[in-house]
């Protein structure tokens, strides 16, 4: 960090714990944020009308074993990949790597291998999921450009039964398309509101069929997860808990995992691992002053066995850090001030011993290459109920980057201040306004583990390369009232300065790995949202449309990988009837239109492989879900699942995977993943 950089800091930490102190010594509670979900009760204004929760029973009454399924109905957001370990999630077009992903708190960053998924996680954990799609308030953590996602899991006695101290759950799924889950969960309580949890899942899936009856090759996986977590309620408003979760998936994919393996093509070992310890601390003075403190690292681990060429090749990322805020209460204003730090390393190296003499090696004698981050920011967040129908939320941060590529004895460091505001106004009961503005602020971090390796003389960053800003712009209205809910919402982002290494290898001193500023990206669009229920039935919908270019281009998922993809206007409707609280029944359709003409192969024009830029299309698709619980005994000791993924066994490819090159001249490899088929998911789950 440089002089100025801990200067800005110094001072912005200094004014926020002088706002603390003074908020102490007037020792008044006064709330004024309203419960919003289970989890957290701070109102989010910037961006309210597109940020979406889930909770555990959304969660689990649709069966969900990966992201695609989590994701599946979320306005906004998009899953592409279709095979779970190379699943990326896309929220108006922007890659995960643009979002800031929290586990309990823990960020999931850096990326091991492009053609692979940055984030894993388990759905059977899960308490609740919070979508904040595009740049928001100045709490919603590091780099969050593209918005955040913020995964919250089970606490101990979440499970407990009343008047019970201890209990379990089995579960076992079987899956026509192809494949089989089991878990167990054991949980109780220590002391007071004090419990211990311990949860072991594990999925076996064989290779899966698409609609048109293939087997794809190289999507089966094994996947093995453990999660022990501790803690509860201390007494005296102190609350702790500590958590431990590994997750190992295997199995043998293509060379990438992301694209379909062809008859004579190779499969290759794949190995990845996730490890993540956290430690959550909160304390409620019952003085209108909340503390929250959290601890966490993790690490990622990933290794693909190229036998055919260099052998066996690992990388990993670990990062640490923490952040800590107060929550001040008074006189009508919802203050968050806070500090956070987070520190990642990511290394990549040759593990088969004959690595070093390969001569297609750009640096045999090296064999390891590691890169390490620093971020530290600032933030203040002030929510204040002006007048009963007048919230108004504004708020700063300051963010420090500092990157050391240690191999090659070079980086880059750079910082800057992003502010937001905005205002929610009830214009009579049930009926309200929305509108905020939001900036963002990323620095370059480290890189993706597998494209690390220079060759000699070459480098990998640009000259005066300047960090990434993004202005977001939402408004719109939204009424709730006697069982009907209905909003409308436009929005607009601009990121200046987009840093990405394109495809293809620019001239000297240019690294085959060349991050540069390659100009603006803009996204556009606006989303409708419509439910009623009625005691036991319910229906919801929404109309989703965003156009997503760089450079006024349309963006796709294999020339602007790490960037983003675009898909085509999307809507879905969700019915549900649940006549007690013995059975359930939901069905779903969504509906993604043609996405036609997208211009593609800039880079390879640009670099004269080829002569002109070429044109693909993305067939539209209608899917079918349908989903099913019943407790025969009219409680949960005993419950039945049943669910009907694809019920017409489509065949389609998602849109926000990589599109279809195949007709190309050149290209026939460069295509995503075609979706699974029909799926037919039973399962069982008893509760002690």
């Amino acid at each position: 960090m440089t002089m100025k950089t801990a200067h800005a800091a110094l001072m912005l930490g200094a004014a926020m714990l002088a706002t603390l102190s003074t908020a102490h010594a007037q020792q008044t509670a006064d709330t004024t944020a309203e419960a919003e979900s289970e989890t957290d009760d701070v109102v989010v204004v910037v961006g309210a009308l597109t940020s979406v929760a889930l909770n555990r029973q959304d969660i689990q009454a649709t069966q969900a074993n990966d992201l695609s399924d989590l994701f599946r109905n979320v306005p906004s957001v998009a899953v592409g990949g279709s095979l779970g370990i190379a699943q990326k999630i896309y929220v108006r077009g922007l890659e995960d790597s643009l979002l800031n992903v929290t586990i309990d708190g823990a960020p999931q960053r850096g990326t091991l291998f492009h053609h692979v998924g940055r984030v894993s996680i388990e759905p059977e954990l899960l308490k609740t999921v919070q979508v904040q799609a595009g740049a928001g308030e100045a709490d919603s953590g590091f780099g969050a450009i593209g918005g955040a996602i913020r995964f919250r899991t089970v606490d101990p006695v979440d499970l407990l039964r009343e008047g019970r101290d201890y209990g379990a759950i089995a579960k076992a799924g079987w899956f026509s398309n192809d494949g089989y889950k089991l878990s167990g969960t054991v949980y109780g309580r220590l002391t007071g509101d004090i419990g211990i949890l311990g949860s072991f899942v594990h999925v076996d899936r064989e290779d899966f069929r698409d609609g048109d009856g293939t087997t794809r090759r190289g999507t089966g996986a094994k996947q093995q997860l453990g999660f022990v977590k501790l803690g509860g309620a201390l007494g005296g408003g102190h609350r702790l808990t500590l958590s431990y979760e590994q997750r190992e998936e295997e199995g043998e994919f293509g060379q990438r995992p992301n694209w379909p393996v062809r008859v004579a093509d190779r499969l290759f070992r794949v190995e990845g691992t996730r490890k993540t310890a956290i430690a959550n601390y909160g304390l409620d003075t019952g003085a209108g002053i909340d503390i929250e403190a959290t601890g966490y690292w993790t690490r990622s681990e990933f290794t693909q066995d190229r036998y055919d060429r260099w052998g066996l090749y690992g990388a990993d990322i670990e990062s640490w850090g923490f952040d800590a805020r107060a929550r001040i209460r008074k006189g009508g204003h919802d203050v968050t001030v806070g500090f956070e730090h987070r520190s990642d390393r990511v290394l990549s190296e040759y593990l088969a011993a004959a690595a070093v003499w390969q001569p297609w090696a750009w640096n045999p004698a090296v064999g390891q290459f590691v890169e390490k981050g620093s971020l530290s920011g600032v933030y203040l967040q002030d929510r204040w109920q002006v007048i009963e129908p007048l919230l108004l939320s504004f708020g700063a941060r300051y963010d420090a980057y500092d990157l050391d590529q240690v191999t090659y004895r070079s980086g880059i460091d750079s910082d800057g201040v992003s502010v937001n505001a905005g205002a929610t106004l009830e214009v009579m009961p049930g009926l309200s306004l929305n509108a905020g503005y939001a900036e963002a602020f990323r620095g370059k971090e480290i890189g993706d583990a597998f494209t690390l390796e220079q060759r000699p003389g070459r480098i990998s960053l640009a000259p005066g390369l300047r960090p990434e800003r993004v202005d977001n712009i939402e408004g719109g209205v939204k009424y709730q009232r006697d069982g009907i809910t209905a909003s409308a919402v436009y929005y607009r982002t601009k990121i200046r300065d987009v840093v990405l290494d394109q495809l293809g290898s620019g001239p000297a001193p240019q690294s085959s790995t060349y991050y540069e500023n390659v100009g603006t990206f803009r996204a556009e669009g606006f989303e409708l949202r419509a439910g009623y229920r009625a005691g036991p039935f319910s229906i919801e919908g929404y109309y989703n449309h965003y156009d997503s270019r760089l450079n006024d281009r349309l963006i796709e998922g294999y020339e602007q990988i790490a960037l983003g993809n675009s898909v085509g206007d999307n809507w879905a409707v969700s019915a549900a009837f649940d006549p007690s609280s013995s059975l359930s029944l939901r069905a779903t359709v969504t509906r993604y239109e043609d996405l036609n003409d997208i211009e593609v192969l800039f880079r390879e024009q640009q670099l004269g492989f080829i002569p002109t830029t070429q044109f693909i299309d993305k067939p539209g698709y209608t899917v079918v879900d349908l989903f099913g619980s019943w407790r025969p005994f009219g409680t949960d000791t005993v419950e039945l699942q049943a669910a009907v993924y694809n019920l017409f066994d489509k065949q389609y490819r998602a849109h926000a995977s990589v599109g279809d090159y195949s007709g190309i001249p050149g290209y026939a490899i460069v295509q995503g993943l075609p979706e699974p088929g029909r799926n037919i998911r039973l399962g069982v789950s008893f509760r002690y």
